[in-house]
């Protein structure tokens, strides 16, 4: 199966979707948010995460499932209410790795057309698995470049940073490289940003 790609999903999604990847305690590490603005607006208004089957099954299982398949109550009416912005007919799809962060990746998809075949929900499977997987936080940076990642998190400058680890500059300097490499970082604060985000620093 050849990789797929955003344009992709917006083309087998056309009424909108939303996908969390690696979400830890609260937040997650990339948020795609294709949903039409004014159900994201009304959808948050009303505070309907809280009462969401498709966030409660997302957060329960692992797989797909159609909306219109999940037995969760809905005691505020949300996928009804959907469908009256156009997402009518919808799919969502939870991934685990049993990592040890207890991250999870899911994604809600929408059409208005029709309900979404088994072959169109493993093929976003296949994407939301693959970009979870992308998105995990690598495992070779070493406690030398974690450490100078942290200092630079916390503000402190080059000299600052050499001074307190008792190392020249362009050690510092080395280390930091090392690490925005490992990340795929442009700037040293990216990649202190990213640490943090991963929950590596």
């Amino acid at each position: 199966m050849q990789q797929v790609e955003p344009q992709d999903v917006q083309a087998l999604a056309p009424a909108g979707h939303y996908i969390a990847l690696r979400i830890g305690f609260a937040f997650p590490v990339e948020e795609v948010n294709e949903l039409p603005p004014e159900w994201v607006d009304h959808y948050t208004q009303n505070r309907y995460m809280l009462f969401d089957p498709i966030i409660r099954w997302a957060y329960g299982n692992v797989g797909m499932a159609r909306w219109g398949e999940l037995s969760e109550e809905d005691p505020r009416k949300v996928i009804a209410q959907a469908q009256t912005f156009g997402l009518r007919y919808g799919a969502v799809i939870s991934v685990f790795d049993g990592n040890e962060e207890g991250q999870r990746s899911f994604g809600s998809f929408a059409r208005s057309d029709r309900e979404f075949t088994e072959l169109e929900m493993r093929v976003l499977q296949a994407y939301v698995s693959r970009r979870h997987f992308e998105m995990a936080p690598p495992k070779n940076l070493t406690m030398a470049e974690l450490e100078a990642l942290g200092m630079v998190r916390d503000g402190k400058r080059l000299k600052q940073v050499a001074h307190e680890l008792c190392v020249s500059e362009g050690a510092v300097k080395q280390r930091l490289k090392n690490a925005k490499l490992k990340l795929g970082a442009k700037t040293g604060s990216q990649a202190a940003a990213m640490a943090a985000q991963y929950g590596l620093i």
